[in-house]
């Protein structure tokens, strides 16, 4: 399969997966927990996980297992899609720095992968006895997972948005 048809098929396993995982987190979504499975993902105490899960009724932590075990998917999808949006985002950059930027950042999308997987299994085991260290472990790869797939999107979306000024740049100088 060549790369662009990987990241096409992960990009809609991954937008697909997201809809689904919005769907499911419905009834995570609570006073304790406004945000739903992030709420729980970023507690970071025993304190503010118990609050979390006490609000949820059975049905609540069944979705929450049934997100923990729907992310592993997801969290190959996107890290998949993202590797690969930063691969061909460095090949757009003259910058050797940037260039080497950007391949490093795809490099880090199976960090971010396994810094999620790290989360889950925290957040499975504060699911059912929210104790230290499991808020805080969960936290703490959450952080890291996050920043991960910010600093990835930022670099593609400034590649992006780069092309297109210079493609628009190009245009105006006549130059097509």
């Amino acid at each position: 399969m060549t790369h662009r048809r990987l990241f096409v098929v992960s990009l809609i396993a991954s937008l697909s997966l997201m809809v689904i995982l919005q769907a499911v987190d419905g009834p995570l979504r609570t006073a304790a927990a406004p945000q739903g499975i992030v709420s729980f993902e970023l507690a970071g105490t025993a304190e503010q996980a118990a609050a979390i899960v006490q609000s949820w009724d059975i049905l609540a932590r069944m979705h929450a297992g049934l997100s923990l075990g729907l992310d592993y998917l997801f969290m190959l999808a996107y890290a998949t899609a993202f590797m690969l949006a930063c691969l061909w985002a460095a090949t757009r950059w003259s910058a050797a720095w940037a260039r080497w930027l950007g391949q490093a950042l795809a490099w880090a999308m199976p960090v971010a992968a396994v810094a999620d997987a790290i989360e889950n299994a925290a957040l499975w085991r504060t699911l059912h006895e929210p104790v230290a260290p499991w808020p805080a472990l969960a936290r703490s790869m959450a952080l890291i997972k996050f920043g991960l797939l910010a600093a990835a999107l930022l670099f593609v979306v400034l590649t992006l948005l780069g092309r297109g000024v210079s493609g628009l740049r190009r245009q105006a100088e006549g130059g097509g």
